[in-house]
This record gives C-alpha cells, structure tokens and sequence, in this order.
C-alpha cells in the first residue's frame, strides 16, 4: 500500500456517520473506461486478433490480470501475460499523455472534499504506475492515500482495496462512502462493507441495500454523501 501524498488527516465530519470518501479512477473520475478498451483492440489488431465488442462488458473495471488473461483466452494469442500487461500500460499511457478528461462533476467533488477536510482515498485496479499519471491531472493534494491494483493481495472485485483504504486512514469502512462506476468495484465495496454510490459508465448498475445508484457524478456532493450515510443508521 502506498500513500503518495501527505495525509490530510482522519477527521470526521460533525453531525455526519461519515469517515472518509474513497473514489474510484476510471469511470468514475475520469473518461478512461474507453481507452482501456481502444488500447486491447489495438494491441490485440497488431497480434493479428479482432475483439468481439461484447467481451468489453466482461474486462471493464476489473484487474489487469483478469481482464488481460481472459482477452488471451478468448482470442489464442500468442503472448504472455507479463508482456501483454507491459503493452496495454503503455498504450494507455500514450493516450492519457494526449487527452486526460475528467468526468462531468469530479473537479468539482474533489474540491469540496479538500475544502471540507474530508479524508479521501483514491482507490483503482490500476497500477501504481497509471494512478501517479493520472493524479498529476486530478490533483494530489486532493488525496490523502491511493491503492493501486498492484499493491494489494487480490484487487477488486475482491475488498482488498478498499479495506487497505480504510486502515491506512484509520477509519472504519462501514463508515466510509465508495463512488464506484463498474459491478467489478461496487462488488469489492460492498464487500468491504463501505456504502456505495453508483455512477454506471459502461454497463447497467441496480440499486440495492447499500448501494445508491445515480445517472451522473454531478448529482453527488458532499451533502448527498452525508445524506446517503445517515439514511444508512
């Protein structure tokens, strides 16, 4: 686990069941979810392999080792996992150098989150090298810990994540708000036993006990998050 940033501290807010906030990256923060899938039709165009778009429903969200391993699976490529990783990295990462959009609403979440003084956790799949790109463009003062996928045990959807999320904070995550866009990373949340706050980008989410579910990350500030909270004692 790795914090990149000086911690802002474990301060609860008044009056609120709410500890901390821990956001995912892609999806959520920023519109990357389709340069992912770009990216492995490209590598996988250059192997000499056409993706059926229907598997992009099957890798979004996940590992790169899952999403990578079941793309070789599906396809017989011939090249290993290790390899293909390296590639996907930096495709995405040529891409992200070029183009970096936010999605509507997250500049300004992050904002009131540091203005309130509101722990916050950027909590990915991605590796530790993606996440420090991509904080450069969100900010990293806004954060007072990132979990990259490759700094935890087992990655989401297993709660790894998010439990390394809550312990580096020292907070509980039953207490803890989780903005996620994928079933993948409302699946570790839950798991975790954090509530969540889904915002879909590529496939359908349904609301469910814990779990709110909303069309866009322009509907959810710091006053909703609290809201979600109480409704939840």
């Amino acid at each position: 686990m790795t914090s990149t940033v000086p911690a802002l501290g474990t301060q609860t807010a008044e009056g609120s069941a709410l500890q901390a906030v821990f956001l995912d990256m892609d999806g959520t923060l920023v519109d990357t979810e389709g340069f992912w899938w770009d990216v492995e039709v490209e590598v996988f165009a250059s192997l000499g392999h056409t993706l059926d778009d229907s598997w992009r429903h099957v890798v979004v969200g996940g590992p790169m080792t899952r999403s990578a391993g079941f793309l070789i699976e599906a396809t017989g490529a011939d090249i290993g996992l290790p390899e293909l990783t390296v590639l996907l990295n930096d495709g995405f990462e040529d891409r992200i150098d070029h183009a970096l959009p936010l999605m509507p609403g997250a500049a300004r979440l992050l904002a009131e989150l540091s203005e309130y003084e509101i722990p916050t956790a950027l909590v990915s799949a991605s590796h530790r090298r993606i996440i420090d790109r991509v904080l450069k463009t969100l900010g990293p003062q806004h954060f007072a810990l990132s979990i990259a996928g490759d700094e935890v045990p087992r990655t989401k959807p297993h709660p790894d994540p998010y439990l390394a999320a809550a312990a580096g904070l020292g907070v509980d995550p039953v207490r803890c708000a989780v903005v996620e866009d994928t079933v993948t990373g409302v699946a570790a949340a839950e798991a975790a036993g954090c509530q969540v706050v889904a915002v879909p980008s590529v496939g359908p989410i349904m609301p469910a006990v814990r779990r709110t579910v909303v069309p866009s990350l322009e509907v959810v500030d710091l006053a909703f998050l609290r809201g979600v909270m109480t409704e939840m004692r």
